[in-house]
């Protein structure tokens, strides 16, 4: 028993071809939106950090 050479689909988990990245158009949109959930995220970690040294910084030197 030989099985053909395939991927996974990165949303759901369906065997899929090599040459495809999802099984379905709504896998594809599904993991798009998390892409752009995750770029948001990380967003606005960079602006919390950026406010906190900012008032790091106040203190150290308006004291």
């Amino acid at each position: 028993m030989v099985v053909e050479a395939h991927r996974h689909c990165a949303i759901c988990g369906k065997p899929i071809p090599m040459s495809e990245s999802f099984c379905s158009d709504q896998c594809q949109e599904q993991f798009q939106l998390k892409q752009k959930q995750v770029a948001k995220q990380r967003k606005i970690l960079y602006a919390l950090i950026a406010v906190f040294v900012v008032v790091w910084l106040a203190f150290m030197f308006l004291r």
